[in-house]
């Protein structure tokens, strides 16, 4: 732990490991064709397990399905627009959580780092989700080339209307203070 770093501030942050990252999240839609559409012509995904339903109904699947990747998407919720910037470009008010209290301590930048997508099955139209979020780690504070900061991670968890698990993802951002650089204007 860094110097720059109050023992109260590190309790704070061990104490969010293993709790929820927030509430249950609940799909606003089921899956549906027309947002499996939107995605693949944005990402130009011609597999016709997507929208073609006499090539979907005759594979393995036995109807169209929605392409894994879209797992997150499903139960995003609708950004408030209002306030956007106070935020910092949060599309909702956070609960009290390892973000807003590194937000409070002056660690108010975000960079997501990285994503790992796991998938039990592919979801299919009329399926209903929900998700819930678990912190799983903080590091203790790191210099990087962005400032110094917190790595967070967390484990997100989706579930069907049946309870079962359909999909995983590990989300992780480095939260910081960003560092000061001197301009050449400054310096001259």
């Amino acid at each position: 732990m860094s110097d720059t770093v109050s023992e109260e501030l590190k309790a704070r942050l061990d104490a969010f490991v293993g709790q929820p990252m927030g509430g249950l999240s609940t799909a606003p839609d089921p899956v549906n064709v027309a947002m499996i559409r939107h995605w693949v012509d944005a990402l130009d995904d011609q597999n016709p397990i997507y929208l073609d339903d006499a090539v979907a109904s005759a594979g393995r699947f036995g109807g169209i399905v929605a392409p894994p990747a879209m797992l997150q998407t499903w139960t995003m919720g609708r950004p408030k627009i209002q306030g956007l910037a106070e935020r910092g470009g949060a599309p909702t008010t956070f609960e009290t959580n390892p973000i807003s209290v590194l937000d409070e301590a002056g660690y108010v930048a975000t960079r997501a780092t990285d994503s790992e997508l796991e998938f039990e099955r592919y979801l299919a139209p009329g399926d209903e989700l929900e998700s819930s979020s678990v912190v799983e780690s903080i590091s203790d504070e790191k210099k990087t080339a962005l400032g110094r900061g917190f790595f967070v991670t967390w484990v997100t968890t989706y579930t069907d209307a049946k309870d079962q698990i359909v999909g995983r993802q590990l989300f992780r951002v480095l939260k910081f203070k960003p560092a000061v650089t001197s301009s050449p204007e400054a310096d001259a």
